[in-house]
């Protein structure tokens, strides 16, 4: 049992390519340092004692800059290549992390997250363009699955030293992330080659309508899935620490604790789930499991506990098995509609949708829990996620039916 298991493992992660696992490297290291923007609703509410529904207005604004920096960023990246796109972009994240540290004024947070974020959300469309040039495309699912298990083992260290931190000093979380920041960016400077060079006849290839993302209407509509998806997975990283924290009475340490456990389970199972599951069903059954697992996770939050920490901690664990089952297969089936020339288009279409949700989610939740409630929220969270697997059932079934 142990050496089919230790051989699970073996498969799971034998067969991608050196600039595969480089790059994983540097994003871990760098993910070890996100500290700063988990926190950054508890930092405002407790540190700076803002108002929840300030709160809100600065990760409304981190979002308004993220659809700015995704856009920007993935234009770029099909212009100059996504290396010089990341770099850039790491290094000013780092230097703008840093000067946060000492900015306290209201109206200066509010102009400086909006900055931070854009440069912050331009890494993106770059790292996911990254990642498919240096995979192959047999193992892109798994490519990106490595990218994200590097990103969940370095926020699961991050989050639980930065609760950790945050209990000392709140500004430790900006110093740390700044510098962690600038280091990715060295280390890819050092390390990480261009991609491939891009064909000049590489679009007559695509499976999109068009070279504009916004032109394919299908891919539209899942966008729009994805938006509502991510709205439940933003909120379940900016709020529900809120919630725990003012509601059920839990520790920032405890909560860094738990957020920490989501990257430790997707570094232990998530490859070894998608090399076990490949080719058992189409792609569309685990991204409409995921949001289904989505539903189940807020629905817990509503369950009555005698001690906080079981809904808390079982709500982390289906949303973290809603995650693991639909993200690397969005991220999939982003890239495989586009072409080598639109690759950056194609994923700052989806870095938008992942920042519009950073847009409407914080602020339509903390209006809801702040004139309805917290249990109000997670029930229309469930709705939400519920309505979203139905949704993607459709348009996957529609384009059974053309196809």
């Amino acid at each position: 049992m142990v050496y089919k298991i230790l051989q699970s493992y073996k498969v799971a992660f034998s067969g991608l390519s050196r600039e595969t696992w480089l790059l994983s490297a540097v994003i871990l290291i760098n993910r070890c340092g996100y500290m700063a923007v988990p926190f950054m609703s508890m930092y405002l509410t407790q540190s700076l004692h803002r108002s929840i529904a300030d709160a809100g207005l600065v990760i409304t604004l981190f979002g308004v800059g993220s659809v700015l920096g995704a856009m920007a960023g993935g234009y770029v990246t099909d212009k100059w290549g996504f290396r010089p796109v990341q770099i850039i972009s790491l290094l000013v994240s780092g230097m703008l992390f840093v000067l946060f540290s000492f900015v306290t004024d209201f109206t200066g947070i509010c102009v400086l997250i909006l900055v931070l974020s854009f440069f912050v959300e331009a890494f993106k469309p770059a790292n996911n363009t990254a990642v498919a040039s240096y995979s192959l495309p047999v193992n892109l699912t798994r490519s990106y699955a490595l990218n994200r298990l590097a990103m969940n083992i370095g926020f699961g260290f991050g989050t639980s030293a930065g609760g950790i931190l945050a209990a000392i000093d709140y500004g430790l979380l900006f110093w740390v992330d700044g510098l962690v920041y600038i280091l990715a960016g060295l280390l890819i400077t050092l390390l990480l080659p261009e991609g491939r060079k891009i064909s000049k006849n590489a679009h007559e290839v695509s499976q999109s309508a068009g070279q504009s993302p916004w032109k394919d209407a299908y891919f539209v509509r899942f966008l729009m899935l994805v938006t509502m998806y991510m709205i439940c997975f933003v909120l379940l990283f900016r709020l529900v620490p809120v919630y725990w924290k003012e509601e059920m009475h839990i520790g920032e340490s405890t909560i860094g604790m738990l957020l920490g456990m989501n990257g430790i389970i997707i570094a232990l199972f998530e490859m070894v789930i998608i090399q076990n599951f490949a080719h058992r069903k189409p792609d569309s059954f685990f991204i409409i499991s995921g949001t289904v697992f989505s539903a189940l996770a807020f629905l817990a939050l509503v369950v009555p506990a005698v001690m906080p920490l079981v809904p808390a901690a079982v709500a982390v664990l289906l949303f973290t098995a809603g995650e693991m089952l639909a993200l690397p297969y969005i991220s999939t089936f982003v890239i495989s509609r586009a072409s080598e020339m639109n690759r950056g288009k194609y994923s700052a279409a989806y870095s938008v949708s992942q920042a519009a949700a950073s847009i409407i989610g914080p602020a339509a939740g903390g209006f809801i829990a702040a004139n309805w409630g917290y249990d109000v929220l997670w029930l229309a969270l469930v709705l939400l996620s519920f309505g979203c697997a139905l949704g993607f059932r459709f348009l996957f079934q529609s384009s059974v039916r053309l196809g």
